[in-house]
């Protein structure tokens, strides 16, 4: 199983602009040199908590800072942005990084941006349909162009004042071939989005705010995608993210991990419940459908959706999430404030240097027994 991370990030109100970015960049770097697999950032243009505008700019001043992690926009959200500006902007990224390059995308779910940019009242994931096909158009075709789907808005062609013979009006290719990953964040339990995933060899990426019992459906719904165009799913393709917080004592782990007022992790899920609130999503963090939204409290979330504890207890917990989604690739553990930049780091490197080892040595031993 591989090890990833995923940042949205989340600071709290009135923390200096410069002074979170670099921690944010300083966590991948750190990720990189522990030998994450990848690194995925979120991006909102109007949030003064979650302050990366763009992932992949943020992303690219990370590329010359790092070795061998995978840089992922995670995710970029094609209804703000013509799909040719998008299509571009990868593939050159996916040059500088010379492949080290993951293209998570996702309407853009943020309604105070959508509303910023004319799109509050528009159908945001039919523009992110229409934007996908053209940007995979736009990278699997030769000049001359000309990009026009049936009921899609984005029309796009360089005939007029194409002069091939001088380089004008050509589409740049990625440096993968034929395109970078693709993968899409999950929210939604049960979501008829993974069915999607599955048919067009997307890869899934199930939220960290999402409660366990619910990503099995994740999963489930990749494999019937997968299946409906003739092929197998692969469970190297799934990625589940956790919020984790590993600690060398117990007492330790659960101040800073759970009771604390100033837990970056308490922080995180009174945010990520107010937001899901407000924009009534609050079924994300339901055990079950029909569960009332006053057992949605606090703690109620705190418990079925931070781990934290010593390198024991978190390999414990993690093998008992595992027997209850099934395998999966890659566990990604979710990046928050560093409110204590000591114990973020020393959680980052326990986590990579001791839990995931001990992880994937008891999943070879099962594999083994079986």
């Amino acid at each position: 199983m591989r090890l990833g991370y995923f940042t949205m990030p989340i600071h709290p109100l009135g923390r200096n602009w410069t002074q979170t970015l670099q921690e944010d960049r300083e966590a991948i770097i750190l990720a990189d040199k522990l030998g994450f697999y990848d690194a995925f950032v979120g991006e909102h243009l109007t949030d003064a908590c979650e302050n990366v505008t763009n992932s992949m700019l943020f992303q690219a001043t990370l590329i010359n800072e790092t070795k061998t992690i995978k840089l992922a926009t995670g995710t970029t959200n094609l209804s703000q942005m013509h799909p040719v500006v998008i299509a571009q902007n990868a593939a050159m990224f996916d040059h500088l990084s010379k492949g080290r390059f993951i293209f998570g995308i996702s309407p853009g779910a943020l309604t105070s941006d959508a509303e910023a940019l004319g799109l509050l009242d528009q159908d945001r994931n039919k523009i992110f349909a229409e934007a996908i096909d053209v940007i995979l158009a736009i990278w699997q075709r030769d000049p001359p162009y000309d990009i026009d789907f049936a009921n899609n808005r984005f029309k796009v062609a360089v005939n007029k004042t194409a002069a091939r013979e001088l380089g004008i009006g050509f589409f740049g290719k990625p440096f993968q071939s034929p395109r970078p990953e693709i993968v899409g964040t999950v929210v939604a339990p049960f979501s008829p989005g993974c069915v999607l995933m599955g048919k067009r060899d997307f890869h899934p990426l199930s939220a960290n705010f999402l409660l366990a019992n619910h990503l099995k459906s994740h999963w489930e719904n990749f494999a019937k995608g997968k299946a409906e165009v003739g092929a197998k799913a692969d469970v190297r393709d799934w990625r589940v993210a956790r919020t984790i917080f590993v600690a060398d004592d117990e007492a330790t782990a659960r101040r800073y991990g759970r009771d604390d007022a100033n837990s970056p992790y308490r922080f995180y899920f009174s945010q990520m419940a107010a937001k899901m609130k407000r924009g009534n999503r609050l079924y994300v963090f339901k055990s079950h459908k029909d569960q009332s939204e006053d057992e949605i409290t606090h703690d109620f979330i705190m418990d079925n959706c931070v781990i934290y504890g010593t390198v024991n207890k978190v390999v414990d917990e993690i093998l008992k999430l595992r027997e209850m989604t099934g395998d999966f690739g890659e566990l990604v553990y979710a990046g928050l404030d560093w409110v204590d930049p000591a114990l973020a780091k020393r959680s980052m490197t326990l986590m990579a240097e001791q839990v995931m080892p001990r992880v994937n040595a008891a999943i070879a031993k099962q594999a083994a027994a079986e």
